[in-house]
């Protein structure tokens, strides 16, 4: 019998490579909204160090954040056969996240990204492998976790929602991703129907809306309208804003005790956090206290899940809070 979990998290995790570039410059727009890194053309060009870190993704990252803080996880997800998805089950069973419900494909590949590390920042190459998704039996968890899933995955997001409306008490968090952006709110309406928790950054909210309103409040509600009882728009370094049906917030992040590292994964940190702190029944006016801080503590760390905090560590963070720092209805 496959052990009870509070929290399971569905999509495709990968291997990041992180290559940390010094021979770089990077240019941008007048307005700033569009950058491009560039490296000379046809000639080599060095690099610092190289960090490989497996097991990683939007959901693989959410389900040792949930560890971490205290809820037993697992993970459904897709591997190959290879060298790198075993390195992938690994570590995802030294974090004690559950495995049970990862498919190994034979004969096919795992995952693999490269990420062009410069400066504080990061551009990532990505590829991922066309698996065939299928839903295990997971039981009853209290919360699902969806993010990441590839171009293939439309037909597997109608599985997930016949599982959530066959299980009314097992509430949906929703990070979507590249391909779930892409395939457009029309064909995951049900999916946003059956979303408890809904977060994105504020340039995916106006992917996903088809928009360029730049009024947080504004894309909040057209958002909330989709069927999230809660969400939250992240504004990168101004901090995030969340909206629970009636009314509106603002979290500024948690002080940095030092210039960022590295900041892959820090809006994965936030996301899962928060989730996490739902999961646990704590109120959005606490959640949304708990997730700054965790995405502060991955950007002084190389990749996504090195920094993840203990729920011991997190709440001696919010301990030490500035005075100011807690949620500002607006």
């Amino acid at each position: 019998m496959k052990e009870q979990r509070d929290f399971v998290a569905i999509g495709d995790t990968v291997t990041d490579a992180f290559i940390r570039l010094k021979d770089a410059s990077v240019h941008c727009d007048v307005n700033k909204e569009s950058c491009e890194i560039c490296m000379r053309f046809g000639d080599k060009i060095p690099y610092e160090e190289v960090y490989i870190v497996p097991a990683v993704g939007n959901s693989a990252n959410a389900t040792v954040s949930a560890t971490r803080l205290g809820l037993k996880t697992a993970f459904v997800a897709n591997i190959g056969d290879d060298y790198y998805g075993k390195e992938c089950l690994d570590a995802l069973k030294s974090e004690q996240v559950g495995t049970e419900f990862i498919t190994t494909h034979a004969g096919r590949k795992t995952n693999y990204h490269y990420v062009l590390w410069f400066e504080d920042d990061r551009t990532i190459l990505v590829k991922h492998e066309e698996y065939d998704y299928t839903l295990p039996d997971i039981g009853n968890p209290e919360w699902l976790y969806l993010s990441s899933l590839g171009s293939n995955s439309l037909p597997f997001h109608r599985a997930i929602e016949e599982y959530l409306i066959a299980h009314p008490n097992s509430k949906l968090a929703f990070q979507p991703g590249t391909y779930q952006m892409k395939f457009g709110t029309k064909a995951l309406a049900g999916i946003y129907r059956c979303t408890e928790f809904f977060v994105c950054n504020k340039e995916e909210s106006q992917r996903i809306l088809e928009t360029q309103e730049s009024d947080i409040k504004v894309l909040l509600k057209a958002i909330a309208a989709l069927g999230p009882k809660i969400v939250c728009i992240t504004d990168g370094k101004k901090g995030a804003y969340a909206y629970d049906g009636s009314q509106t917030w603002f979290m500024p992040p948690y002080p940095d005790p030092k210039p960022p590292y590295e900041r892959t994964g820090a809006g994965d940190a936030f996301s899962s956090t928060v989730a996490v702190a739902l999961a646990l029944g704590f109120p959005l006016s606490l959640a949304l206290r708990w997730g700054p801080i965790n995405s502060m503590s991955v950007v002084q760390y190389v990749g996504a899940r090195e920094g993840l905090l203990t729920r011991e560590k997190l709440e001696e963070y919010l301990k030490d809070a500035p005075d100011d720092y807690h949620p500002k209805e607006i």
